[in-house]
């Protein structure tokens, strides 16, 4: 009768082991960036939706612009909020967000001009007040790359 295992059992076992641990790490690879753009995705909708209260509220309340002239008031600096409001229309969002230049985040890249960095690929979005009020995913010559495109296409459907 055996009382311990052989070598090659315990290799095998560490083998087989190996092997699943492989097909794991990849598989959380992708859901974690599945999960940025879940955020992105999310954080879009807030935006537009923030933005399209403050219109309606102005109309409701006869003020003169109806859509908000700028949706914050930071300056072009990493860890300044942004989608906070500014003076003339109050709170935009809740919990307002920080410019940081790191995957997942949004950053302020002009006084109208965002982007929303996933997967180390910068996708950009512009509030035109003109227009609308629409906040847009910016297209032509920003979005250049094929992946920003996509990008693009996955953050705003």
């Amino acid at each position: 009768m055996k009382k311990a295992f052989t070598m090659i059992e315990l290799v095998f076992v560490i083998v087989v082991l190996g092997i699943l641990a492989s097909i794991a790490v990849s598989k959380m690879a992708v859901t974690r960036d599945d999960a940025m753009f879940v955020k992105g995705k999310s954080q879009v909708a807030a935006i537009r939706n923030a933005i399209t209260l403050v219109r309606n509220t102005n109309m409701l309340q006869a003020r003169g612009s109806a859509w908000p002239v700028a949706l914050d008031d930071a300056g072009i600096t990493i860890g300044a909020e942004i989608f906070d409001g500014n003076a003339t229309i109050g709170q935009l969002l809740d919990y307002p967000l920080y410019s940081t230049d790191k995957n997942g985040y949004w950053q302020k890249t002009a006084v109208t001009s965002y982007a929303f960095k996933v997967m180390n690929v910068d996708v950009n979005f512009t509030y035109n007040v003109a227009g609308n009020g629409r906040f847009e995913c910016t297209q032509g010559a920003v979005n250049t790359t094929v992946l920003r495109e996509k990008y693009c296409q996955i953050l705003t459907r």
